[in-house]
């Protein structure tokens, strides 16, 4: 298994939690000094004061290039760098482990980058055949364009991707838990087989892997540790937790650093200073507490809905009946080593075929939207309010209807992202949906 290097922000915070360490991160940074403030500041200017103009001509020259910690940033303009970014950005590195991290206006750019960063024209991205609705089209419609070949198989079933190498193939991307069925990849299966190819390729040819761990965040799973080379979240998500500001961010090792900056001032996508600083004061810090409530409420919930007569399926990786639930142990794991399943759910109503069961949804879905008080209609997870939706027709609507039964999506799928609510409440809003199904 590759060894991700070991990342700290000084020794003397070792003996802290991470818990800890999320909501206080330095309190020192050469980025921004505020040892003095309780809250970090929010930074509203779009572009900086220079002292000279030798100092903006070092700035320029420096745009892109990778900063040590220690080196103070010359700022000029929020599209190359401001303060706010920048500290978030080395939270979220150590969350995951990570060298560095850039952020983004929202996931899809994120993903975006990453991709085009790694793979050129004549290259090769190989996909697992389930992915977000927006991710799928990204890599069916657009990257074609660019020349870059595309191939989505069965990544659940790790020995799919020997057979699927070619020579041109450089980056394997996927998501685990993946959205929304919640199956699994074994990433560490996934490292040995890359590994093994990487050998016989030269230092520039080598196969990348990128892992979307938006549905598990990074308290819940650290793709680094486990073999990616990369890793996509978006922070709309879990991580900024309250539904109120949209953003992405890549994660990984430094070599990339450079170019991986140079094409968010390219192309733009850039996330704002007010979505970080929110993200940063608010999303991070709250974190570790979101998803120990949320997780515990998922299990009760799931427990629930297995219960019922109305479903056909449910699927959360704490459930002991989840087909994976041994892999989910294995490598979803919060900081203190606790297993962490996650918030997310997916169940199935039942129907005797897929027609009569998406039908079922929809008025499950309809019911819920017009009566809940607890769960709302909405796309978007991760979110303090407890969300339903039907991927097939929403999310994931980018994806046509046979693919999506190829892919393991079922017509009366469902997608629910669990909040803090009380879970009984949520219970309660099930059962009376649920009713009139029967």
């Amino acid at each position: 298994m590759k060894k991700t290097k070991e990342v700290s922000f000084s020794n003397k915070l070792k003996s802290y939690t991470m818990e800890s360490q999320l909501i206080y991160g330095k309190m020192s940074n050469p980025k921004w000094d505020y040892v003095h403030q309780l809250v970090p500041p929010i930074s509203s200017s779009t572009t900086f004061k220079l002292d000279s103009a030798e100092r903006g001509a070092e700035g320029f020259r420096k745009v892109g290039q990778s900063e040590k910690n220690e080196e103070s940033p010359i700022y000029i303009y929020d599209r190359l760098g401001e303060p706010n970014k920048c500290i978030l950005e080395e939270h979220l590195a150590y969350s995951e482990n990570g060298e560095c991290c850039v952020t983004f206006a929202t996931g899809m750019a994120a993903i975006s980058t990453i991709l085009c960063v790694l793979a050129e024209a004549g290259d090769e991205v190989i996909a697992h055949k389930a992915l977000y609705g927006c991710t799928f089209s990204l890599l069916t419609n657009w990257l074609p364009r660019f020349k870059i070949n595309v191939k989505l198989i069965n990544l659940v079933q790790t020995k799919n991707l020997e057979k699927a190498i070619s020579p041109n193939t450089k980056v394997i991307y996927f998501e685990t838990p993946i959205n929304p069925t919640l199956e699994l990849i074994d990433i560490r299966k996934i490292r040995e087989i890359i590994n093994a190819v990487n050998k016989k390729r030269s230092k520039n040819n080598k196969i990348h892997i990128v892992v979307d761990n938006t549905f598990a965040t990074p308290f819940c799973q650290r793709p680094l540790n486990l073999g990616a080379d990369f890793v996509v979240h978006s922070l709309t998500k879990n991580i900024g937790g309250f539904g109120t500001d949209m953003g992405g961010a890549i994660i990984g090792p430094s070599s990339h650093e450079s170019n991986i900056l140079l094409f968010r001032k390219d192309f733009g996508s850039v996330l704002n200073s007010k979505s970080a600083w929110s993200i940063l004061v608010h999303g991070i810090p709250t974190l570790n507490l979101r998803l120990r409530k949320q997780q515990e409420s998922a299990m009760k919930i799931a427990k629930f809905l297995l219960t019922q007569s109305q479903i056909l399926k449910v699927n959360y990786p704490g459930l002991v009946t989840f087909d994976q639930h041994n892999l989910a142990k294995e490598q979803m794991f919060d900081y203190e080593g606790d297993f962490a399943p996650g918030s997310m759910i997916y169940f199935v109503v039942k129907g005797r075929d897929p027609k009569e069961r998406q039908k079922a949804g929809s008025k499950l879905i309809d019911f819920i939207a017009q009566n809940a008080y607890t769960i709302t209609l909405a796309v978007s997870l991760g979110n303090i309010r407890t969300l339903i939706e039907h991927p097939g027709s929403m999310t994931h609507s980018a994806i046509p209807p046979n693919v999506q039964l190829r892919s393991g999506m079922d017509p009366g799928g469902i997608r629910l992202s669990v909040g803090l609510e009380n879970p009984d409440d949520i219970i309660n809003d099930l059962k009376k949906a649920l009713k009139i199904l029967k």
